[in-house]
């Protein structure tokens, strides 16, 4: 006869459940929310989740007795809830009945940016402006949102248009143009080139320090183009050939462009005092502004249907 040895393992005791409903302060219930069993003091053991139905009940099943867990209670928009340690014994069902969740506190930051200061951005913005990304393009204004300039704005950039080698480059061209063509009564040769080129140089100088920065502070008018880009043609070719004559003050109004038409004609009249004598008098001086003012219509209309898409760092695109 043998004798049999038999190991009995001693049975599992019986596992308990949590149960609970998730409500908001006003007893609304959450459904979705995210509830969590972790054992108390665990690091890596993964915790038991369910999510809460369309009640907002939850049941937390198998859970071992003489354990201490924790339960924490998630939901978007609301703040994290965690129930204080709580120890099942054998087959226990565990009622947390209400689980209240309050509002998620949120902090936002509010900058203030003054006026100056946006006006201050949106003039950096337009400094970068070029056609093909080399000719200056720093008087048209893309975005709606656009903000009045201060008065030394108005200064900074007729300044940064005068002194950009571009607009240098350009009264050197076209005073080689006049040159060539003898079109001014200067003389010839290298002495000539360079009455001409400061000639040249010194209309455009005038016509945008006094056009684009003195009389504008002075009648608080906007010196810039403010492209339109909506409506139909009609009303964008309205729009662009009465710039010259048209602006915005710095109240947001439109106006008449006291300021463009003043620059050309106080500019033409400087140059009297500069060019040869066959090339002054009142004649010259309203043909000068005549001409400036249908050079503005031309460069309007060009900015209105060609222009924008050929120029970097602008605002805003087709």
């Amino acid at each position: 006869m043998y004798a049999l040895s038999q190991q009995v393992s001693a049975p599992e005791p019986q596992s308990g459940r949590i149960i609970g409903t998730v409500t908001d302060t006003n007893a609304d219930v959450i459904p979705g929310a995210t509830v969590s069993l972790v054992e108390d003091g665990a690091t890596a053991n993964s915790p038991m989740v369910v999510t809460t139905n369309q009640d907002g009940v939850f049941i937390l099943k198998g859970i071992r007795p003489a354990v201490l867990y924790h339960v924490k209670v998630s939901a978007q928009n609301f703040g994290d809830w965690t129930s204080p340690a709580v120890q099942l014994t054998p087959g226990q069902d565990l009622d947390l009945a209400e689980i209240k969740l309050t509002l998620a506190v949120v902090e936002t930051t509010v900058s203030a940016v003054s006026q100056e200061q946006l006006a201050e951005e949106q003039v950096k913005v337009a400094e970068k402006q070029r056609v093909l990304g080399v000719v200056p393009n720093f008087y048209v204004a893309y975005d709606p949102r656009t903000v009045p300039l201060t008065t030394s704005l108005k200064y900074k950039l007729a300044a940064r248009t005068a002194t950009d080698a571009v607009s240098i480059g350009g009264a050197a061209f076209l005073a080689g143009i006049y040159q060539a063509s003898d079109s001014t009564a200067f003389q010839q040769g290298a002495k000539g080139y360079g009455q001409r080129f400061g000639a040249v140089y010194a209309t455009g100088v005038t016509d945008i320090m006094i056009g684009g920065a003195i009389l504008p502070s002075l009648l608080h008018q906007d010196p810039r183009y403010f492209y339109q880009g909506t409506g139909t043609k009609k009303s964008r070719f309205l729009h662009a050939i009465s710039a010259p004559f048209w602006c915005k003050g710095d109240d947001g109004r439109w106006q008449f462009n006291y300021s463009s038409i003043g620059g050309d004609l106080a500019s033409a009249s400087l140059s009297n005092l500069y060019y040869p004598p066959a090339d002054r008098g009142a004649s010259q001086t309203f043909t000068s502004v005549a001409e400036a003012t249908g050079g503005r219509m031309i460069n309007a209309l060009a900015q209105e249907f060609i222009l924008k898409r050929f120029t970097s760092q602008s605002a805003t695109k087709d």
